[in-house]
């Protein structure tokens, strides 16, 4: 095949017109309807857009790795070669030689949750060593060389032993970078990374953020990344496209889509993010909770250490005050879930009490109480969970999960079917759905029926552990904002957990910050956020990704190490 002489010299692929359909029972499924762009060497292209827009379709459509029975009706995908021929890849049989000769040596691929793509079987050197054979016959003493200096590459510590090791000994940040040597190991000229950091920590997806550009510019790869988060975007495109169902919305450099956007949607996009700069509106106009009213709930020196000796939560003090939310913020294991657990004793803390005060003024120690008394309190303190998926009946439909509480607190009849309309319409849902199963519901909608059957017997306290981690950045302000309203009808108050210090200064009065088992801060949030006292809260607070391409703060951001001493840990009133 030949140049094409309409394609400029840096574009490596030049994608026009794609449309990948998937047949249903009901019909055609659209999922990407007509889409095009280019890809250029050494630039990052974003596309954006909410869960169901057809941007991983797309990613995967240049790959011919749809999932069955989708397949590309119409459309191409031109990729030039490093010889200089031009191929179209949406002409290649999907099972045929030719496309897997493309697939990991020309273009790589890396995806949202590394462990679908590694096997647990094999040790990580023998899994990227496996790429080098196949597509350049490379002998095993060279691979294990190559190997190496890939591991250095993408900065794991201690190559040498780390080469040896299984997936699972890794953390989620270590097996995405692993996923990165791998898709690097033969210089592929395009990397498609479809939302790559979505399920990590704030501080480790701007280390994996900062990576991929570090290997963008010694490599010169084009990048593809897909993401539903616009902060991101801003930090790292170069060209933006903005998916909705199906269809281009909107492209263009990314300075363009964030200053001068033309679509709505685009600026929805946008103002979803720039909302949770700051604190909520409604949190404005709100009175303050006098500092000296009665505690709801008194945590006092709480420990728990796990069977295998780690301590997870480490002399742990806190208190939420009637109506307050009280915002724990933590990375992956710095106990802050384990620590929403204990206070529903899911799990049994060794040693400290956990005061909770009944509705007659009365308190009780929820550390030592017992069977009884903890069924009776269960119905006053209750939790919601990262992935409503998982904790919602797959057999039950919606009527009934959320009726579920209710019968156990003895309601019966025509008073149960009331409230379940009555809590539906609450959360912002029909009840006339009542009849359907949680897989007909999107992410954002089974969150909701998790809130509706949290709230059905009228608790006072809720402890929301990563309530909106899962959903995409445009349903979070919606959730944070629907549980703020249900916080002021119904007098509740929250324990919420996150990662995500965003999230926190949107929603939060106070909040505590934890790392490894322990609180290192504590105060008011506005406070915390402003004037952080510890290091791990500078770290957690720089690392959110900004929403203006103006002013790029991640790779300028400041890194905890636990090593130096700390400048002292001070708690804000208490």
């Amino acid at each position: 095949m030949s140049m094409n002489p309409n394609m400029s010299q840096d574009t490596i692929l030049k994608v026009e017109g794609l449309k990948t359909y998937f047949p249903t029972r009901t019909g055609i499924f659209k999922a990407v309807d007509g889409v095009s762009f280019e890809l250029k060497r050494g630039k990052t292209l974003c596309v954006v857009g909410e869960s169901g827009s057809g941007k991983s379709v797309t990613a995967r459509s240049i790959l011919q790795i749809v999932d069955k029975p989708g397949r590309i009706e119409g459309g191409s995908v031109l990729l030039t070669r490093a010889d200089g021929s031009v191929t179209d890849l949406a002409k290649l049989d999907p099972r045929g030689k030719d496309i897997r000769s493309v697939r990991g040596k020309e273009i790589a691929m890396i995806f949202q949750e590394p462990m679908s793509s590694l096997s647990p079987v094999h040790r990580i050197g023998t899994q990227i060593g496996e790429a080098l054979r196949i597509h350049f016959g490379t002998p095993k003493k060279e691979q294990r060389e190559r190997v190496l200096e890939l591991l250095r590459q993408v900065e794991i510590p201690r190559p040498e032993t780390a080469i040896d090791r299984y997936t699972f000994e890794f953390s989620g940040g270590m097996r995405q970078r692993v996923m990165i040597a791998m898709a690097l190991a033969c210089n592929p000229q395009v990397l498609i990374a479809d939302e790559p950091t979505t399920a990590l920590d704030v501080t480790t997806q701007a280390e994996i953020l900062d990576l991929i550009k570090k290997l963008q510019q010694s490599h010169g790869m084009a990048v593809l990344f897909i993401t539903h988060d616009m902060g991101v975007v801003a930090e790292i495109a170069d060209e933006v496209l903005v998916m909705y169902r199906g269809k281009v919305m909107e492209r263009g450099p990314v300075e363009q889509i964030f200053h001068a956007p033309e679509d709505d949607y685009t600026r929805r996009l946008i103002g979803s993010v720039v909302k949770l700069e700051k604190k909520a509106e409604v949190r404005l106009t709100r009175a303050a909770i006098p500092a000296e009213a009665a505690p709801l709930l008194d945590v006092k020196n709480l420990s728990l250490t796990f069977p295998s000796g780690l301590k997870a939560v480490d002399d742990v003090s806190l208190t939420v005050r009637s109506g307050e939310t009280l915002g724990i913020v933590g990375e992956s294991g710095s106990g802050k879930t384990t620590m929403g657990r204990c206070l529903l004793r899911i799990y049994d803390p060794q040693s400290g009490a956990i005061a909770y005060r009944r509705p007659d003024g009365s308190t009780i120690d929820l550390r030592t109480a017992d069977r009884a008394s903890l069924k009776d309190v269960r119905r006053e303190v209750r939790m919601i969970f990262q992935d409503p998926v998982g904790s919602l009946s797959p057999r039950k439909n919606v009527g009934q999960i959320i009726a579920e509480p209710l019968k156990l607190a003895g309601m019966r009849g025509k008073d149960v079917e009331d409230r379940v309309a009555e809590l539906m319409r609450q959360v912002g849902l029909d009840p006339g759905w009542r009849e359907r199963y949680p897989h007909a519901f999107s992410g954002g909608q089974r969150q909701r029926i998790g809130i509706a059957r949290a709230i059905a017997v009228k608790p006072r306290l809720i402890i929301a552990d990563e309530a909106t981690s899962a959903l995409d950045v445009s349903l979070r302000s919606q959730m944070l904002d629907l549980m703020m309203s249900l916080q002021d009808q119904l007098g509740l108050s929250y324990v919420f957990i996150s990662h995500d210090m965003s999230v926190i200064r949107y929603m939060c009065d106070r909040v505590a910050v934890m790392y490894r088992g322990r609180i290192v801060e504590t105060g008011d949030t506005d406070q915390v956020v402003n004037h952080p006292q510890h290091d791990y809260t500078r770290a957690l607070l720089s690392a959110i990704p900004h929403p203006d391409p103006r002013d790029r703060r991640i790779h300028k951001r400041f890194r905890y190490d636990p090593t130096v001493k700390p400048t002292g840990i001070v708690s804000a009133n208490g």
